[in-house]
């Protein structure tokens, strides 16, 4: 009998995590820290311009446009689409340091982020993404054939969904995941993935993308293995390139690659390189 009570005890166990789990899936896939809007000047950014769009239902986004650095009639443009315990607030280092010169770029706080509005959902960053890539083209000076998308980890999966319903001149993507699911598996190997409602399947929408691509994936990466960054590069049908920073985990790619992710960052958006 104590045999029975113990196994019906770490049964319920197992069904009360596994609902729990159910029921926070959305907070563990958008935790939406929140953050004020940084002051432009104070971050090094005197050029940036706050702005704010509006999503279907009225929600307002926060963000920042900066134009290119040096002077030109027409010029692409970059859009920044962060990952997923990040804010504006956060990355304005990051911002400042591998801005392009070239290049306007234009970034957003999702739903419910930074200091944005709303609430976080797989739905409303993807009408996020299109909001600010349908703002950006319309900017004065930006080629519209020259509009690329940057995403880095949970900001990956909303590119690649993204460049399937605008077309872009190339996508970026840095440390991404193949889908949502996958990573249940790994992380959460015990509980049943099926019951996952985010999707965030960035394998599957892969194919549909026609520009070039260029991946950028740390060899330490704990949270999203190299593999799955393999994975997402190999799936893309047109030029992709795969950069592996050596020693470089989730989190560190900007500062582990250095000059060589910035160099190939800004040699991308400029159409001198092109991936193999």
């Amino acid at each position: 009998m104590l045999v029975v009570r113990l196994a019906l005890g770490v049964l319920a166990g197992y069904l009360l995590l596994t609902g729990l789990l159910w029921l926070i899936q959305h907070r563990l896939a958008f935790p939406a820290p929140r953050a004020p809007l940084p002051d432009p000047t104070r971050a090094g950014l005197p050029d940036a311009e706050v702005l704010s769009l509006t999503l279907g239902d009225g929600t307002l986004l926060a963000g920042w446009y900066l134009p290119p650095r040096t002077q030109a009639p027409s010029f692409p443009a970059l859009l920044w689409l962060y990952g997923n315990s990040e804010t504006i607030a956060l990355i304005a280092p990051v911002l400042r340091e591998f801005r392009p010169p070239d290049a306007a770029v234009l970034v957003v706080d999702y739903p419910g982020y930074g200091a944005s509005e709303g609430r976080a959902s797989e739905p409303g960053l993807y009408e996020a993404a299109e909001r600010a890539y349908d703002a950006i083209v319309t900017r004065p000076g930006i080629d519209p054939s020259r509009v690329f998308i940057y995403g880095r980890s949970l900001g990956s999966a909303v590119a690649s969904h993204l460049a399937t319903t605008r077309p872009p001149a190339g996508l970026v993507l840095e440390s991404p995941f193949t889908s949502a699911r996958d990573m249940a598996r790994r992380h959460y190997p015990l509980f049943p993935a099926a019951l996952l409602r985010v999707r965030l399947d960035t394998l599957a929408v892969m194919p549909r993308i026609r520009c070039p691509v260029l991946v950028f994936h740390g060899t330490a990466d704990r949270l999203v293995p190299t593999h799955m960054g393999r994975r997402v590069a190999a799936a893309a049908p047109g030029p992709v390139e795969l950069v592996l920073i050596e020693g470089a985990g989730h989190n560190d790619a900007y500062a582990m690659g250095g000059r060589q992710y910035r160099d190939k960052l800004w040699a991308f958006l400029q159409g001198t390189t092109t991936p193999k």
